[in-house]
């Protein structure tokens, strides 16, 4: 599989700027010096850092496929592991090729407009649109016999920031048959307390732009005993990221831990790429825990200071 850039300054995976400096007015209250003074407003102007967050929009051999609101790094992990985790390749040798470029105003647009719409007028709407956002276009090539069970499949999707599901058109697709990725777990055993509290201690040392902006989910795994850990606006996207890498890599991972609750679209996500464990630092639903125990899928929850809640076998 190879890959191409575009605009490398912004496009580069390696560019891992993820927040970015806004101004800002503070405004608090303060305590006087005894517990009768009366509390004073205090007013502070700074800049705060702000998480990236960028539509991301997915080209599939042509064919305008799935809009991603996601932070705009390792696109090419996201664009492979979205494509596996929503069952459009079985293995990331299907990807033939990608090419990620930076809309600005001043792009050309027109070799990236859907044929299906009135071009003049599209185009003349998103420039204005681009004055405002951040944009990038993910062209992918797959092979022959995924193109066409593409087009036989096709739709559109637009996702949102914290929503893997939003804009799906059927139930059919919002609750996929995953009988042919069942795990019976007797090939992993529960992970350890103590190694889930060194995993979350680590992720907390190593989540940067949370740190910065305390906007962001991350997703991380240990393997070989070195932490590898992808952040994004979303959860969903910063799982698809952790796959894209498993999967370039040709990986086989024991957990992931994400930082966010373990919702619906993260546990099939799980399940398609056959992970043992997912772990969570807040709750699950109800749903993933019951499609997790139907599928083979450890699952587990509120990995805080001291303790963690298993929900499966």
């Amino acid at each position: 599989m190879t890959g191409n850039n575009t605009n490398n300054a912004d496009t580069s995976t390696e560019n891992k700027s993820l927040a970015r400096q806004h101004p800002a007015e503070r405004a608090s209250y303060i305590v006087g010096p005894s517990a009768q003074a009366l509390m004073q407003l205090q007013v502070n102007h700074a800049y705060e850092s702000l998480a990236v967050e960028a539509a991301i929009a997915l080209v599939i051999n042509g064919i305008h496929y799935a809009v991603l609101m996601a932070s705009p790094s390792d696109l090419e992990y996201l664009a492979l592991g979205f494509l596996y985790s929503e069952g459009l390749i079985q293995h990331s040798g299907e990807l033939l090729d990608w090419k990620i470029t930076k809309l600005t105003p001043e792009s050309n647009l027109t070799p990236f407009m859907d044929q299906r719409f009135d071009e003049s007028a599209t185009l003349q709407i998103l420039e204005q649109q681009l004055q405002d956002y951040e944009a990038y276009i993910v062209e992918l090539t797959l092979n022959q016999r995924r193109h066409q069970q593409i087009q036989f499949q096709r739709r559109q999707l637009s996702g949102r920031t914290g929503c893997g599901m939003c804009g799906m058109t059927g139930l059919s697709q919002a609750l996929p048959d995953l009988s042919a990725y069942r795990c019976d777990g007797s090939s992993s055993s529960k992970p350890q307390l103590d190694t889930l509290l060194e995993i979350r201690e680590q992720i907390a040392n190593a989540q940067q732009t949370h740190q910065l902006t305390g906007a962001v989910h991350a997703a991380a795994t240990l393997y070989k005993g070195q932490l590898k850990l992808f952040e994004d606006v979303g959860r969903h996207n910063a799982l698809d990221k952790l796959i894209g890498w498993q999967l370039r890599h040709k990986l086989e991972l024991d957990l992931v831990v994400m930082t966010s609750r373990l919702s619906i679209e993260l546990a099939q996500k799980a399940i398609r790429c056959r992970l043992p464990w997912l772990v969570g630092m807040s709750a699950p639903t109800s749903t993933a825990v019951k499609v997790a125990q139907r599928y083979g899928l450890g699952l587990a929850g509120f990995l805080r200071e001291n303790r963690v809640t298993f929900y499966t076998d």
